[in-house]
C-alpha cells in the first residue's frame, strides 16, 4: 500500500522502502549487508540489529530504538568475547 503524498515527495512504500529505512537513495538495508558480510556469523546479526535501530532512531521510536542498538551491541559483544576472537 503506497501512501499518498503532495509535491515532489515520493510515497512511502512502508513494505518495500519504508521511509525510516532509507537516507537519501540508500536503503538501509543494503548498508547493514555490506557492514555484515565482514562480520563473524554468530554475531551478523546483531550488529545488523543495531545498525538498523541506530539509524531509524530519529525518525521512528528516537531513545527507545538508541537502547535497543545497544542491547544489540553488548549482545555481540558478550558472543565474540565467550569465543575469544
Amino acid at each position: 500500500m503506497r501512501k499518498l503524498v503532495s509535491g515532489n515527495e515520493e510515497p512511502n512504500d512502508i513494505v518495500n522502502k519504508p521511509s525510516h529505512y532509507t537516507y537519501g537513495k540508500i536503503e538501509i538495508i543494503e548498508i547493514v549487508e555490506q557492514v555484515t558480510a565482514t562480520y563473524p556469523v554468530k554475531i551478523a546479526f546483531s550488529i545488523g540489529n543495531a545498525l538498523k535501530y541506530i539509524s531509524r532512531a530519529p525518525f521512528k521510536n528516537g531513545v527507545e530504538d538508541l537502547k535497543k542498538a545497544v542491547w544489540y551491541l553488548d549482545r555481540a559483544i558478550k558472543k565474540w568475547e565467550s569465543d575469544g576472537e
